[in-house]
């Protein structure tokens, strides 16, 4: 008659190596989740530094709009900056790619939009 085994020793390393799989594709997704959240605050605060430089330029509003933007933006995230006025509103509208998990590496399909805009500094001559 065979002999049962009625220890249980090893469970626990093969329980850890049957969820570490999991445990991994957990991280690996909430590290994306915050890569997505940084580049959407990197998006705006761009779009806000770019709008008020190009608000306050003396030269080209354009120039100054992309050379704010891209002052604060790492240089490991791809974005286009787009700097518009119409009438007395100058708007300005970055474009961000997600990287994927590592920034520089490769880019997701997912790009993330910052919007700003504020008025044009009129000289009164006062």
């Amino acid at each position: 008659m065979p002999r049962l085994r009625t220890d249980d020793r090893g469970q626990a390393a093969i329980e850890f190596t049957g969820t570490l799989p999991l445990i991994l594709v957990t991280l690996a997704l909430l590290w994306q989740a915050a890569m997505v959240g940084y580049t959407f605050m990197l998006a705006g605060n761009a779009a806000d530094k770019a709008v008020t430089a190009a608000t306050t330029a003396k030269g080209s509003a354009l120039v100054a709009c992309q050379n704010a933007g891209r002052e604060d933006l790492p240089s490991a995230w791809d974005a286009t900056f787009s700097c518009h006025a119409s009438g007395d509103l100058m708007r300005a509208e970055v474009k961000v790619q997600v990287p994927l998990f590592f920034p520089g590496a490769f880019n997701t399909p997912m790009t993330l939009t910052g919007d700003a805009s504020a008025n044009l500094e009129r000289s009164w001559g006062w």
